[in-house]
């Protein structure tokens, strides 16, 4: 039974992995650009939904609402001042520009917040799920943090195939120019883009710090950068792939922790990382794309 508790708190952190992923793919199916800056947007969520909570005493739910409110118009903000001039640039110049909003984005939340551990009040409240007699028993976060990956994949996969922003969204991803010229508003189609990211990034962030109370100041760091290596394992550009990625990523971290060393979990989740690279370059479920020269 240990194996299967081991299992869902895999699941449970792979698919956190998997909504902050989801905000990559989306930016790079579309934009063709990565935005290092998303795992900062987690941590600025995470933020939000503390400082409602603790200092102006609302409710979870609330809380919740507020940080997917700020964290929307931020990554909008970010994308018009940091990353629209740069549309016709070299991609070094977008992922040099992208750093630097990154390391904005961490500074700005240390002059803010301090750096002074601080403990995450309870989202979710509930004594969770007892299988197999107790033997195994599901936390409500855990449950919480599961069942929102999968609405949030459908919601956006039936968002994508069957909205007419969504069409716009698979139109400027094949052609920006074509999109152009059929009258697709492509300034605005990676805008809402954006926007959808970094409202997934807020959920994320709130439900990331819910399981771990104490990551908190340095909530997007890491988590980010596991959550980026989730999308070029399951196929950077496919939502699928997004979320594939992060569960295995998350299942590969808990089972590395519980069976080899947790000193060595990290360096073992990215070893995976070069190993499926370097037997499937584009990722698990990514496609390979011809460019004619």
């Amino acid at each position: 039974m240990t194996f299967l508790t081991y299992l869902i708190s895999g699941i449970s952190l792979g698919s956190v992995y998997a909504i902050i992923a989801l905000g990559y793919t989306m930016v790079y199916g579309i934009a063709k650009m990565l935005n290092f800056a998303h795992g900062d947007v987690i941590m600025v969520g995470a933020y939000i939904a503390y400082c409602v909570m603790s200092y102006l005493g609302l409710s979870p739910i609330v809380s919740v609402i507020a940080a997917m409110i700020v964290c929307t118009l931020l990554g909008i903000i970010i994308e018009r001042l940091a990353y629209k001039p740069l549309r016709s640039a070299a991609s070094l110049a977008v992922l040099i520009t992208a750093i630097g909003v990154s390391y904005f984005l961490q500074n700005s939340a240390l002059l803010i917040w301090g750096s002074a551990t601080k403990i995450f009040p309870t989202v979710v409240a509930g004594d969770g799920v007892s299988l197999f007699g107790g033997q195994v028993r599901i936390t409500a976060v855990a449950l919480t943090t599961i069942l929102t990956c999968v609405v949030i994949m459908i919601a956006l996969t039936m968002f994508i195939k069957m909205t007419k922003i969504g069409k716009a969204m698979r139109a400027v991803s094949e052609d920006k120019g074509a999109a152009q010229l059929m009258g697709i508003n492509v300034n605005g189609t990676i805008s809402v883009t954006f926007a959808i990211g970094s409202a997934l990034a807020a959920i994320a962030g709130v439900l990331l710090c819910s399981a771990y109370p104490n990551l908190m100041p340095t909530t997007g760091s890491l988590p980010g950068i596991k959550a980026f290596t989730a999308a070029v394992f399951g196929g950077i550009g496919s939502i699928p792939g997004a979320m594939l990625g992060g569960i295995l990523l998350g299942i590969i971290e808990i089972f590395a922790k519980a069976y080899i060393s947790t000193q060595l979990s990290d360096a073992i989740v990215f070893a995976v990382l070069i190993i499926v690279l370097l037997v499937k370059p584009t990722g698990l479920l990514g496609k390979q794309i011809h460019e004619k020269v």
